[in-house]
């Protein structure tokens, strides 16, 4: 195993510029850390996890190669990603303002969700994302080499799921607290809004 120690921290250092850039990941755990609190923002940390397994799993089956040779799916990927990610960024800047007296426990309670709806959410978000694709692609094709044995390969996906959960459950912690909240939810639906062009320009931007 201590023959893969490099091979290891190059794709650990990899991941951690990659997953801490913003992009979708990052505008849902923060979205629903400020309008939904904490419990919904971990459980949606957690979808994006599992989202990190989509890629880790199909890489493992060759089906990156695949995807890298036929322009014709991955375009398929890149409208439904960008299709869904434009569907939440309308459905942001279609929020409406509060009233004056609205507390933050009052909006999470309007607005509260099943925590299995939280992790698919969060799960769509990365295992439809192209950026997330182009990443493990080129990390198993150009990185990883292809002599490290499967099993050792299955534990870096493993460890990029683990670090991807915790990196946006810190997030989710810190993003949650109630004084982060009621200063972003003092103009609650501007934020949204805001959040919802983000997102819309993400979804152009996967599209491009």
């Amino acid at each position: 195993m201590l023959e893969y120690v490099d091979e290891f921290l190059l794709i650990a250092l990899a991941h951690f510029f990659a997953v801490a850039s913003p992009g979708p990941d990052f505008a849902i755990v923060l979205k629903q850390s400020i309008q939904r609190g904490r419990a919904n923002a971990l459980w949606t940390s957690a979808g994006v996890a599992l989202g990190i397994l989509v890629h880790v799993t199909y890489c493992l089956l060759g089906v990156a190669i695949v995807l890298s040779q036929s322009p014709a799916m991955f375009n398929v990927l890149k409208y439904v990603a960008g299709a869904y990610l434009a569907y939440m960024g309308i459905q942001a800047l279609r929020a409406k303002p509060a009233g004056d007296t609205q507390s933050v426990k009052g909006v999470e309670h309007q607005t509260s969700e099943r925590a299995i709806q939280a992790l698919r959410r969060g799960f769509l978000v990365n295992a439809l994302n192209p950026k997330a694709t182009l990443f493990f692609l080129s990390l198993f094709t150009l990185v990883i080499s292809p002599t490290t044995p499967t099993m050792v390969q299955a534990f870096y996906g493993l460890y990029m799921a683990l670090a991807t959960w915790v990196w946006f459950s810190f997030l989710a912690i810190v993003l949650s607290r109630t004084q982060v909240r009621s200063f972003f939810q003092k103009a609650g639906h501007w934020f949204d809004r805001g959040i919802g062009v983000i997102l819309i320009a993400l979804a152009v931007r996967v599209v491009l």
